[in-house]
């Protein structure tokens, strides 16, 4: 990966939204009095990740020509982040998330996507793109939700392939963006075949092979959805179908990342993660993405650049919001220290 000699470290392409997250931390939803504005997205908060890590990203999204595209913009700029791919959609608002945060287990989240800007990306806004001119290309399940994102990422990853740039799929399953649970596992695994990295949840890993929506236990907040099945058989199925990892995210337990070998077994690097107390959950399996892509990019291994996945995620969730409070490489290396350090 080091010796690849191209501009970018990664490109992300995806949602990006303004985040308003509740100010009253274990206040029930109805009783929130006022919201802290902060910039969010899967795609993006991991481009700000891995920009404060010190690699250089690039991120491709929509934005509406209104304010809160304005607000996100100017953030990405001042954060580092290469934004000349980002593209404008007149008619089309940029995004929001609104979410409520009663720790340590529900954070209650509502999405306002409607008209979104960032689903309208298409194959020309990819031609525009430097997949080619970057180590890494990464995108989120969401991304599949609609066309023409859903194809203009599609698209995006077959170029990524033949330049031989890496493809990393963050799972993202986000069952009220789908007219049918279902759908999701049919369009994701179409992307399989695509990707040389899959990142997900054990929920999400299920849900990427679901079949039966009766394995759907739905909740009224999209981050409690939890998906039944045979994690380990979904495991088996999904390496099948093309990605050379699988790193299956375990919250506080860490990482267990599976890999196929040229026998095509399954082989297991656990990865364990760093305890602390949780704030906010939201957030933290991007500041792992982010942390984990570092690792990559920079060669450092499946074991360590897990860890330091996990030490940004562990990092993130005791902070309010998501991409605003992204670690640097110094506050990761600070923190894991007195854990014994990234090896151990």
């Amino acid at each position: 990966m080091s010796d690849t000699k191209r501009t970018y470290d990664t490109l992300h392409m995806g949602r990006s939204s303004i985040d308003l997250y509740s100010n009253d931390i274990g206040s029930a939803f109805v009783d929130i009095k006022s919201f802290a504005a902060y910039v969010g997205g899967s795609p993006t908060n991991i481009s700000v990740g891995g920009r404060r890590l010190g690699l250089k990203t690039a991120l491709l999204t929509g934005l509406g020509r209104d304010p809160v595209g304005d607000f996100i913009l100017k953030f990405l700029q001042e954060e580092g982040v290469e934004t000349k791919f980002i593209c404008h959609k007149p008619g089309n608002r940029s995004s929001a998330v609104v979410l409520g945060i009663e720790p340590p287990d529900s954070f209650p989240l509502v999405y306002y996507r409607d008209n979104c800007a960032d689903i309208e990306l298409t194959i020309d806004d990819v031609l525009e793109a430097p997949v080619s001119d970057s180590k890494v290309f990464q995108f989120a399940g969401t991304n599949l939700s609609l066309e023409p994102s859903r194809s203009a990422t599609l698209f995006a990853a077959e170029l990524a392939r033949q330049a031989g740039t890496k493809v990393v799929l963050d799972i993202d399953f986000r069952p009220d963006q789908w007219h049918d649970p279902r759908a999701f596992g049919v369009v994701v695994r179409t992307a399989l075949r695509l990707a040389d990295i899959v990142i997900g949840t054990e929920d999400e890993i299920n849900a990427a092979m679901l079949t039966d929506v009766s394995h759907i236990e739905f909740t009224d907040s999209v981050s409690d959805t939890q998906v039944k099945g045979n994690v380990d058989e979904a495991i088996r199925k999904m390496l099948s179908m093309g990605p050379e990892a699988l790193l299956q995210k375990k919250g506080s337990q860490g990482v267990c990342v599976h890999l196929v070998d040229k026998q095509g077994k399954i082989e297991q690097v656990h990865a364990p993660g760093f305890p602390v107390e949780v704030t906010n959950i939201l957030g933290a399996g991007d500041a792992f993405a982010a942390g984990f892509l570092y690792g990559y990019v920079k060669d450092w291994g499946w074991y360590k650049s897990a860890r330091m996945g996990n030490a940004c995620g562990a990092i993130v969730v005791t902070k309010h919001g998501c991409a605003n409070f992204m670690p640097t490489y110094e506050e990761v290396m600070a923190f894991v220290e007195g854990y014994g350090g990234l090896e151990q």
